[in-house]
């Protein structure tokens, strides 16, 4: 063998798939106990994680859980053993993924039959009642299925205060259209760490809607891949951190087959000392996916002093053949001469003040297309700035 050869098997041996994504493992071992130091963890403060990154038990069950299921839909909680899981392609890359995995027993199974059109979204309110950080942290799974042609929406609402690790799968057919609209309104001191990983079909179309307001720690891991040509992915984002809370999303959209595409909008609003928020965008372009479309956005507005934006767009090409592919990213404070438009024409500065901030977001809440939602959602931006913004105004 000659010393190229030599390399070249040294070289395929260590080959990382991806710079921007861990290698995925079933195997707890294979996952050591992070210590801030790496790079997918580097922003997270494990101190306030409650032990879920290390060996902290996950087999509470402070929490309620209500359904709400449309006509044809089907719904049901069954021994995960029995739940086919896995069926997304989903392989645990971090520790909290890996252990939640092994800890929860139990999953919640949505299937969307062939060809049906939902008329009513699925609800699915997940509420904590936990009265103690002691309380011992609870993990579940999630498989939500689309069948090819299908259309439907599924909503996942969590309130009240627990400490939550969750992973939820999603499997979107051929030439179906599904919308998973996931709402984080949790109590001051509850702690969220969530995975879901989406399969998309071919000719088919996702839509991420991930709203984070509540929670003293909130980290969502969002991930997509592609299981066919023409396959669509819009990955949209809204939240709002207040004194002492820590939002964190990173996305990772993995382009593994041609003419796809995907749009990552992510917009978040940050008051009061401690206020910390990170965004992580991700995307591979591989050497299959040719005449593929990609974008990611994120814009940032700080509304007091004492906060911190961190924003992290990334982009890994190994093809030249695409459509398409940008990123851009950006945080500030209220735009002064919105604010001179406003108040010149008598607006008061309070009043002006919740007028930029209800535009900022107000495009991507118009985006869910469910009615209540929209409402929902408004009122509570405006119930956030009361807290800070427009006290002080």
């Amino acid at each position: 063998m000659t010393v190229t050869e030599n390399l070249s098997s040294a070289l395929e041996l260590d080959k990382v798939e991806s710079h921007l994504h861990p290698e995925g493992s079933f195997d707890l071992a294979d996952h050591a106990v992070p210590t801030g130091r790496e790079e997918i963890w580097r922003f997270t403060p494990l101190k306030r994680l409650r032990g879920l990154h290390a060996d902290a038990p996950l087999g509470g069950s402070f929490f309620s859980a209500d359904l709400t299921v449309p006509e044809g839909v089907e719904a049901a909680v069954v021994d995960s053993a029995d739940a086919g899981r896995g069926v997304s392609g989903l392989v645990p890359w971090d520790r909290i993924a890996a252990r939640t995995w092994d800890a929860a027993a139990r999953t919640l199974t949505v299937r969307i039959p062939k060809e049906l059109v939902a008329d009513q979204p699925v609800y699915v309110d997940v509420k904590g009642t936990a009265t103690s950080a002691d309380d011992e942290a609870t993990a579940s799974h999630v498989v939500i299925t689309a069948e090819p042609f299908s259309q439907a929406t599924v909503v996942l609402r969590f309130t009240g205060s627990m400490t939550l690790a969750d992973n939820v799968e999603i499997v979107v057919g051929d030439g179906a259209q599904l919308t998973v609209v996931s709402i984080d309104d949790w109590a001051d001191d509850a702690v969220h760490v969530g995975h879901r990983h989406v399969r998309v079909g071919r000719d088919a179309s996702f839509k991420h809607v991930d709203v984070t307001f509540g929670g003293s720690v909130v980290r969502h891991d969002t991930t997509a891949e592609y299981a066919g040509a023409g396959g669509s992915v819009d990955m949209l984002g809204l939240y709002f951190a207040d004194a002492g809370q820590h939002i964190e999303h990173r996305l990772f959209v993995d382009h593994t087959a041609p003419n796809t595409k995907s749009n990552v909008v992510y917009k978040g609003a940050l008051q009061g000392e401690g206020a910390r928020t990170v965004w992580i965008g991700n995307v591979l372009i591989r050497k299959v996916a040719e005449g593929i479309e990609t974008y990611e956005e994120n814009r940032n507005l700080v509304l007091t002093d004492g906060c911190q934006a961190d924003s992290v767009p990334n982009l890994e090409i190994e093809t030249g053949e695409i459509a398409g592919a940008g990123h851009a990213s950006a945080t500030g404070r209220f735009d002064d001469n919105q604010l001179f438009y406003l108040r010149s024409r008598g607006v008061s500065e309070k009043e002006a003040r919740r007028l930029v901030v209800h535009g900022f977001f107000n495009d991507l809440i118009r985006h869910i297309n469910v009615p209540e939602l929209e409402e929902s959602l408004f009122a509570t931006v405006e119930a956030e700035l009361a807290k800070n913004v427009l006290a002080e105004a």
